[in-house]
């Protein structure tokens, strides 16, 4: 898509909404949503995402917004979360540059897991409707029939190509979740090395805030030490580095976890790979999370007490 081909609604609503029209387009992105960067007449970059309208996501710019005003390192939402016809739709600050961090090792693991520690504790008090429903790949919470969440381009696919080990994961993952009586809390559930950027070996910034969740902290702990080292195709981090970095987050934190909140933590780590495997197999591609699985699931289950 060229400047010329944006959507016929995007200029007035930089106008109203920001007060100048876009002159130029600096990127466009198309993911879950879609993401204008753009130079507005008056000089300014500004971010534009675009998704379909979803009452959570106003609670996602609003938790943004309180994090960015407390100094945290992500961009500043410059409008609410705004529907716009059958579209939510809100502007940022536009923050380029950085560098990918890379890596599955202890050693990397160990700076996801203070960075995580940080987030967590930045959005420890910040006071946002919870921001439900979860994203789909930390949704074993929801009240569909069957173990995974309905979701509707997913579900119309064969499902039996989903071998049986991937569904056992998942139904052993699930059952120990939902056995859980901790409190939910907001957090980043999508804490992946794609997300985050790196400059001078600082953390830069911390993007994608649409994927704020609503579940326990061990839950959320867990699940971003599987994930953190995905710059790509989502796989899983080995045992050793997820454990290092629960240990780290525990340590930034200031508290142990207790051997509940362990075994959550080990669930929730297994969730979302299935969930990725599942995806993997009905879409055909290739199998990193389903291989990280046969050769990981057994001892995390073990450590889920699952």
């Amino acid at each position: 898509m060229g400047f010329h081909d944006l959507p016929g609604w995007l200029p007035e609503f930089c106008r109203e909404q920001l007060g100048s029209e876009p002159a130029e387009l600096l990127f466009e992105a198309r993911s879950i949503s879609v993401v204008f960067g753009l130079r507005l007449t008056g000089g300014a970059e500004v971010v534009v995402k675009v998704r379909t309208a979803d009452p959570r996501i106003a609670a996602c710019v609003a938790a943004q917004t309180a994090l960015a005003e407390a100094g945290f390192p992500c961009p500043r939402p410059l409008t609410e979360a705004i529907e716009v016809g059958w579209l939510m739709v809100h502007a940022e600050a536009h923050w380029p540059g950085g560098e990918l961090l890379r890596g599955d090792a202890p050693a990397v693991a160990v700076r996801y897991a203070e960075v995580f520690a940080a987030l967590m504790d930045g959005l420890r008090d910040v006071d946002v409707a919870p921001p439900l429903p979860n994203p789909r790949w930390s949704r074993w919470d929801h009240t569909d029939s069957g173990v995974w969440p309905a979701i509707g381009f997913l579900d119309k696919r064969d499902q039996r190509v989903v071998t049986e080990h991937v569904l056992d994961i998942a139904v052993r993952v699930r059952r120990r979740l939902l056995a859980s009586t901790l409190p939910p809390v907001l957090g980043h559930a999508d804490f992946e090395a794609q997300n985050l950027r790196w400059r001078d070996g600082e953390l830069w910034v911390v993007h994608d805030w649409d994927s704020l969740a609503w579940q326990p902290e061990a839950a959320l702990a867990g699940a971003a030490s599987a994930a953190f080292a995905n710059a790509g195709p989502p796989s899983l981090a080995p045992i050793d580095s997820s454990a290092a970095f629960l240990e780290t987050y525990q340590r930034r934190r200031g508290r142990a976890f207790t051997a509940e909140e362990l075994e959550v933590a080990w669930a929730a780590s297994l969730w979302t790979a299935a969930h990725n495997a599942r995806w993997e197999l009905l879409h055909g591609s290739v199998p990193l999370s389903g291989i990280a699985l046969l050769d990981q699931a057994a001892e995390r289950l073990r450590r889920a007490n699952a």
